[in-house]
């Protein structure tokens, strides 16, 4: 079995929310490769969500899709600090439920 030593972090946030993401990042040490840190990537995207009876959403009404320009925000973090990262995004993400993806790397190279 392969020893994954670093993960990557997907990231769906509000481009409102990036400098605090970015802040709260560089605070657990996410995103330092080599010599540099606060490395991560963004590519602009649209959300897509329905929400149920009982919920309270962020955006939309009970039962109609919705839809919203978000980030997805791919950040490098090493897997021993995954908790901890999680955590961090969390204090500073607006979604009631953040939608944080963790995917273990294979041979990155770092």
């Amino acid at each position: 079995m392969a020893d994954f030593a670093y993960c990557k972090l997907e990231i769906f946030i509000p481009e409102t929310h990036l400098a605090a993401l970015q802040q709260a990042l560089q605070q657990v040490d996410a995103g330092h490769i080599g010599s540099y840190d606060c490395c991560l990537s963004y590519s602009r995207v649209t959300g897509c969500w329905r929400p149920l009876e009982g919920t309270k959403p962020y955006l939309g009404s009970i039962g109609e899709i919705s839809a919203a320009p978000e980030l997805k925000v791919e950040v490098v973090c090493h897997t021993a600090c995954v908790d901890e990262t999680v955590a961090a995004v969390k204090r500073v993400h607006p979604y009631e439920q953040p939608v944080i993806h963790v995917i273990p790397l294979y041979r990155t190279g770092l």
